[in-house]
């Protein structure tokens, strides 16, 4: 039995959400039934075989563990991975992989695939995905997953099954399509990232950051670093749309004692329950 990397786990609704984070260390989440993965700190062995995988950004802690994840996809047969990242970074990131390939002596097949802002790729017929920048030291994106269906517009309803077939066949447009934004991960952004893309307030899932909780810990600098803190938050709450919301990446300064008791004594009904710490 391979001993894996530390794991925390959440089921909502019909979304098992995985993962771990905590600044400078490593960041790493996955949501296995929209076959995404989010940034790649560590790699737990469990989260292999999800094929589709999100950077954030290429600080080590986001990224340090690709080359493992995409070694071990092609130790195990699997077909390459599609990566997802900033586009300022896909040659550089290239360039790291093939230096890795000469180290280890073995390929490192995968596709890199550079995003902006806006940009959206299609995962499958009911799963797509957006960037939306956000604002760190370095080039930065956050994610956004939706689901969508496909309904029949309504003045074709009242027609009979042939009726309609035979408008599709003739170039009609008969549905109109229904956008549900279910995950959004905003990785490591300032609170502009959020500010400048409401579609974060708006997900059904918010993972975010919140890197700094105390007090001490001063505001405009963590700005200038591109983190959140959690005055930053309390300052939005009434922004927060979202059915749950992760605050995770917390700095490793701060104990998990002292990030919950921070926390809970500023906002003591966690956001009408809906505030998870992911500590």
């Amino acid at each position: 039995m391979v001993r894996d990397l530390p794991i925390k786990r959440l089921i909502y609704k019909d979304l098992t959400i995985e993962g771990y984070s905590r600044a400078a260390v490593q960041t790493y989440w996955r949501v296995g039934e929209l076959n995404v993965a989010f940034d790649a700190g560590a790699h737990p062995w469990m989260f292999m075989g999800t094929p589709n995988l999100f950077i954030s950004h290429t600080h080590l802690d986001h990224l340090v563990m690709l080359p493992s994840y995409v070694a071990r996809r092609r130790m195990m047969k699997m077909t390459p991975p599609r990566i997802f990242l900033p586009c300022e970074m896909v040659d550089k990131v290239a360039h790291m992989l093939k230096l890795w390939a000469q180290l280890d002596q073995g390929s490192f097949a995968c596709e890199l695939i550079g995003m902006k802002d806006g940009q959206r790729v299609e995962l499958s017929r009911e799963v797509f995905v957006e960037a939306w920048a956000t604002v760190h030291r370095i080039p930065s994106l956050g994610y956004v997953v939706y689901n969508r269906r496909k309904k029949l517009k309504p003045e074709f309803l009242s027609l009979s099954g042939e009726q309609i077939l035979q408008l599709k066949e003739s170039g009609v447009e008969i549905q109109y399509e229904l956008r549900f934004p279910r995950v959004a991960y905003l990785g490591d952004s300032n609170p502009a990232g959020l500010d400048r893309n409401e579609i974060f307030y708006e997900s059904e899932v918010l993972i975010m950051e919140m890197t700094f909780v105390e007090p001490r810990h001063q505001q405009e600098k963590i700005h200038r670093y591109g983190h959140i803190h959690l005055e930053d938050v309390i300052q939005r709450r009434e922004k927060f749309k979202n059915e749950l919301i992760i605050a995770s990446h917390f700095t490793a300064r701060s104990t998990a004692e002292q990030v919950r008791r921070n926390v809970e004594k500023k906002i003591p009904d966690m956001l009408d329950g809906r505030l998870k710490l992911w500590i």
